[in-house]
């Protein structure tokens, strides 16, 4: 029997072609037919969820040219590491909703940096109002794939970011699970506040490939289990019940040598599985600089490499969920082979 094919999801709306997080990045996206689109949040200084990768806005927006927010930029520790630059926290949201976007990534992706300083910043709500929109004049459901950034850290300035994200979710509409859903964290703690809070649908818990997570790490210390020891089948068993699936850095299942030889499919996702864990992926990208060595071809970071055959080892590992930044190339490749 032919494997079910993974659902596309596009990761930050469809960054290949638009600044990330843009209106126009998630209209494309939509318009590619991508299964589901991921929104990350962050907070404003009065408690607005903000659609923005990171908190520090500095090179995804145009806040650095911005001569009236020149004395807002700062050096704050978040999740552990030193950062300089400018904050969601530190502004308003009708400050916020003034900047404009950029392209993350000018280098690698200059065509999509031509669409910079085109479109504001846009709130949870306005990616949800979309994504709800759109689904109803295409007659097919959209999935709103919600992640929550630094909840540890924005709890220490005050803020309880389940509880936020739980209200803002029931005020439009996406919180009974009449619509498709699926609320990821790199922190379990915030989701399992949010799964008590009793909004519906899919929880599943973010894994890199290397590091500890940060709540963990800020009340056990030493003793947090690691990503990959979560990875494991021990720690798989710790999952069950708590959430519904993982979602884990391409690595983690490609299983690269030092030499960039990639040895996988490893076993985390037949383990989760096993586990009655769905598992997703992040994030299948064309380019060079963002391929496993083994993939890489000439022509610089910016040149597709064969990115097929890497993706090809996400599809004979069985993933329920790839993450794309081209959404025609994950649909075409991973939906439409």
């Amino acid at each position: 029997m032919p494997r079910p094919r993974p659902l596309v999801i596009g990761h930050r709306g469809a960054p290949g072609y638009r600044p990330e997080h843009s209106r126009s990045s998630y209209d494309l996206a939509l318009a590619l037919g991508v299964d589901g689109v991921e929104p990350d949040v962050v907070l404003s200084a009065d408690g607005v969820l903000v659609v923005r990768h990171e908190n520090d806005i500095s090179t995804t927006t145009d806040v650095a040219d911005r001569p009236e927010y020149a004395d807002r930029r700062t050096t704050k520790s978040v999740d552990g590491e030193e950062l300089t630059g400018w904050f969601t926290e530190d502004f308003t949201w009708e400050e916020l909703s003034g900047l404009r976007c950029r392209e993350r990534l000018p280098k690698i992706r200059p065509a999509s940096a031509g669409f910079d300083d085109a479109q504001p910043v846009l709130r949870l709500r306005d990616v949800l109002d979309l994504v709800r929109d759109a689904s109803h004049a295409e007659g097919r459901e959209t999935a709103v794939v919600l992640e929550i950034k630094h909840a540890t850290y924005f709890a220490s300035l005050g803020w309880d970011m389940a509880a936020i994200v739980a209200d803002e979710l029931r005020a439009a509409g996406w919180a009974d699970g009449r619509l498709p859903l699926v609320v990821e964290s790199f922190e379990s703690t915030v989701l399992a506040e949010l799964r008590r809070r009793g909004i519906r649908g899919s929880y599943i818990y973010l894994l890199e490939a290397a590091g500890t997570p940060f709540d963990l790490a800020a009340t056990h210390g030493a003793a947090a289990p690691t990503y990959r020891q979560t990875a494991t089948p021990a720690g798989l068993d710790a999952l069950v019940g708590a959430v519904d699936g993982i979602s884990v850095d391409k690595r983690l299942i490609l299983a690269p040598d030092k030499l960039g030889h990639v040895h996988g499919p490893s076993a985390v996702t037949t383990d989760a599985h096993a586990r009655g864990l769905r598992v997703f992926t992040w994030t299948a990208r064309p380019e060079n600089a963002f391929l496993v060595r083994q993939f890489r071809g000439p022509g610089g970071k910016a040149v597709f490499g064969d990115y097929e055959a890497e993706w090809q080892v996400l599809v004979d590992a069985g993933v329920d969920g790839v993450f794309v930044d081209h959404p025609d190339l994950g649909v075409d490749f991973f939906r439409d082979p």
